[in-house]
């Protein structure tokens, strides 16, 4: 069982930045897959980034590209997002995930936490 509970999540303006912390319990959480997805009110899913079990394999959105970045510390089973520049369509429920090495879906979610851009 892996557990995941997200923070950092608040209201911005444009141009600010935010920081959001994902922090994992339960299995061998070292050699999983960590990603972020987001969703805003009528919107379907959209995956955010996402990055492997040793931090070299990391994949964005086109759409946050440049101002987000993802990281990891194993050592304190700790993911994060920094997001950088942000604009009002970054406003979303932003989801931690997990999949283990051998899924091939991130089937682990966190409980989301609120980012709202003010303009």
């Amino acid at each position: 069982q892996v557990q995941l509970v997200e923070s950092g999540g608040g209201l911005v303006q444009v141009g600010d930045s935010l920081t959001l912390s994902c922090t994992t319990s339960g299995r061998a959480l070292s050699t999983y897959w960590m990603g972020w997805f987001r969703q805003a009110p009528g919107t379907e899913l959209e995956i955010v980034a996402t990055i492997n079990w040793s931090g070299d394999r990391i994949t964005y959105a086109d759409s946050v590209k440049g101002r987000f970045t993802i990281s990891r510390d194993s050592a304190k089973n700790v993911t994060y997002l920094q997001m950088n520049s942000l604009i009002p369509e970054d406003t979303a429920v932003y989801y931690c995930t997990a999949k283990s090495p051998t899924s091939l879906r991130y089937d682990n979610w966190g409980q989301g936490t609120q980012v709202t851009v003010s303009s």
